[in-house]
């Protein structure tokens, strides 16, 4: 399996009272550095005793750890935002996953009176107009609701990779997310795509009719096309902006 190398992160903003302190952040990024991925679950639930959340969109990589949590039955809330635009393929998916695991992912939707406003500012695809028009849109169906989602956890698993963007390179495996103080890790972040793909495809791991499309980040739908061959792994994300980084803003930092 093809590794990248793991650089301990700088040293970040004291953690909240209540939540591990900063002199167990290294500490908890050089264990679960050394372990294997799937092992990285495990231990991470039993080294914080209080709730830890994993956000999933149904890619690739939030099903393979959600097939680790399930195979070692791991106390940990599995949710997912429904941004009310995603493809029919992602709903299928969803219930499928469901099906195959028997546990229910939580969904969280954006609030009612904030998704009203929007459409009525800027219109159903109003986010075709600009960067901003598109953010804007970004924090009403996905930013606002994670807060929902991260309410009271210790802990919040993603899915990032460090070969998906240059951006995304700039993490680790635990960092310690100062906005939201809590501690984000990234079992699968010194995994390659073909690494998770290979794993998916041994384990029967239920994966998005997409990807077999050429859609490797999937996203709303309006948001997401197919990418080329030799296209980086985000380009299918708002192509319309140019070379900007390819985030909605779940994973920018929160002040």
């Amino acid at each position: 399996m093809s590794k990248i190398e793991i650089v301990p992160p700088s040293p970040v903003q004291t953690a909240a009272e209540g939540l591990i302190e900063l002199r167990d952040h290294a500490a908890l990024l050089t264990s679960l550095a050394a372990l294997p991925a799937p092992q990285r679950l495990k231990q991470l639930r039993q080294d914080l005793p209080g709730r830890i959340a994993m956000t999933t969109a149904f890619g690739m990589e939030g099903q393979v750890m959600l097939h680790w949590i399930a195979e070692q039955d791991l106390d940990i809330d599995v949710v997912t935002l429904d941004t009310g635009r995603l493809f029919p393929e992602t709903y299928e998916l969803w219930a499928e996953t469901e099906q195959r695991y028997g546990r229910r992912i939580r969904a969280i939707y954006p609030e009612r009176t904030q998704l009203e406003s929007l459409i009525a500012q800027q219109g159903i695809n109003g986010f075709y107009d600009s960067s901003a028009a598109r953010e804007a849109c970004c924090n009403v169906r996905k930013v606002d609701p994670l807060k929902r989602a991260l309410d009271g956890a210790q802990a919040w698993i993603t899915g990032l990779r460090a070969d998906q963007s240059e951006f995304r390179a700039q993490s680790s495996v635990v960092t310690f997310d100062a906005g939201r103080k809590l501690l984000k890790v990234s079992p699968l972040f010194d995994w390659t795509r073909q690494a998770v793909a290979d794993f998916a495809a041994a384990n029967r791991v239920p994966l998005n009719k997409l990807h077999a499309q050429g859609f490797v980040s999937i996203g709303c739908a309006p948001c997401t096309r197919a990418v080329a061959p030799g296209e980086p792994e985000r380009a299918g994300r708002w192509w319309w902006e140019g070379d900007q980084k390819k985030e909605c803003g779940l994973h920018l930092p929160r002040t």
